[in-house]
């Protein structure tokens, strides 16, 4: 059997050093996945993106409809599945949609009102959740037994051409910035665009960098395209993560995730990979079968002229799915991914960025919303991970990184 130890593979004779607390190998499956779940509720359990937020505007959420962040059947998250899955402070995503990018204020009303939203929640259910934003104030509120809500704004784009917005947007409680999203926007090029308007980080985008270290805000490189992503490792005087991103061995050719030797560099420069749910992101082999039935259902739709978002269209479009069901990826696939980090950059440059609500129906089977981690935790067990390396991978390898940020911008105030 071989264990993973600070970031290397051992055979179990040599575990010393390990922090194993208990002979996992003897366990009986029902008690490997007890110690699974018993580690979910005794660590913290931090998430980098949770697309909560845009979910509910979407659905028209209103102050008094705040029942369902309490139990829901919709969504992938809620307060008491999140307690059952031990999930402790899910990064609230401000998600701003590319289009956004266009408006006069490159959107930041919309940034402001989902902003308002998280505050709201917290000041509507205070014994449920509170924000954070320091590590710190994460692990008060788990000793209090409060869900922490920080928030990361995906698209940077709300900053608009001012870059004081930076510090605005960090005395809001942002405390990372995904620095693009679909489209390239006035800071970078974008994983998904094909235009490459500038090789990489605009002359703005530079700054921008410069100016979050300055503040104290994470630089998160999910969705930046490579080249944006080699200019930020050799500009950012502070570990970056990827909020929300994969390896693209297991997917070549998808853009969006990251290669082995962005991920041996992102370790290198200190920071973390939280790996993303979505089947799209996590096999390529599924990704392909969907996309064929994706092409077939259009085809059939075609021949009768209707849409998928016709009324007449939705029987159809529901017998095509009992008869061509979508492929998922699984949680074993998810823990292929964090295996692949592991062996490249070590244990202390992975963790888990599920994209709960922002990935649709692709969510792998065993990992289907937020009650799902300590399935995750028993494949990793399984596996050999030590109770150490469980506990790095939830929380503590990106406190290490928030820290450390905070830290940069401290001594660059001081200058």
């Amino acid at each position: 059997m071989k264990i993973l130890c600070s970031g290397a593979i051992v055979s179990m004779f040599l575990l010393i050093g390990c922090s194993e607390k208990k002979p996992v190998d003897r366990m009986t499956d029902q008690q490997l996945h007890e110690y699974a779940n018993e580690l979910a509720h005794k660590f913290i359990i931090t998430d980098g993106h949770v697309d909560l937020p845009f979910r509910l505007k979407e659905s028209n959420y209103t102050p008094d409809s705040i029942a369902i962040l309490v139990s829901a059947k919709k969504g992938d998250f809620d307060f008491e599945r999140a307690k059952k899955g031990g999930l402790s402070a899910p990064f609230m995503s401000i998600y701003i949609p590319a289009s956004y990018q266009k408006k006069a204020d490159y959107g930041k009303s919309l940034a402001d009102s989902l902003i308002d939203m998280v505050d709201g929640i917290t000041k509507q259910l205070p014994d449920k959740f509170a924000l954070a934003k320091t590590p710190a104030d994460v692990d008060a509120n788990f000793k209090a037994g409060k869900i922490s809500l920080p928030m990361g704004m995906e698209n940077g784009a709300p900053i608009g051409k001012d870059l004081s917005n930076v510090k605005y947007f960090h005395d809001r409680g942002i405390r990372y910035v995904t620095i693009t999203h679909g489209k390239d926007n006035q800071f970078c090029d974008s994983s998904y665009d094909t235009l490459h308007t500038w090789s990489g980080l605009s002359p703005l985008g530079k700054e921008l960098v410069k100016e979050m270290n300055r503040v104290g805000i994470m630089i998160d490189i999910s969705h930046v395209d490579d080249s944006t992503f080699y200019q930020v490792m050799r500009l950012s005087k502070a570990p970056c993560i990827a909020s929300h991103s994969s390896c693209r061995f297991y997917t070549p050719g998808f853009f969006r995730n990251m290669t082995d030797d962005m991920i041996e560099l992102l370790g290198k420069n200190d920071g973390v990979i939280q790996i993303n749910f979505g089947s799209t992101f996590l096999d390529s082999a599924v990704r392909a079968q969907n996309e064929k039935n994706r092409k077939k259902l259009q085809a059939v739709l075609k021949t009768k002229n209707l849409k998928s978002t016709d009324s007449l269209a939705k029987p159809i479009v529901e017998q095509f799915k009992k008869e061509n069901p979508s492929h998922y990826a699984d949680v074993e696939t998810v823990a292929n991914h964090i295996d692949h980090v592991v062996n490249l950059a070590g244990i202390d440059h992975v963790g888990i960025g599920s994209d709960f609500d922002g990935v649709g129906d692709s969510l792998p089977t065993g990992l289907k919303d937020v009650s799902g981690y300590p399935n995750l935790i028993y494949a990793l067990l399984k596996r050999g991970y030590s109770e150490g390396d469980i506990e790095k991978l939830c929380y503590k390898n990106v406190w290490r990184v928030w820290n450390k940020v905070e830290e940069v911008a401290k001594a660059s105030t001081m200058k």
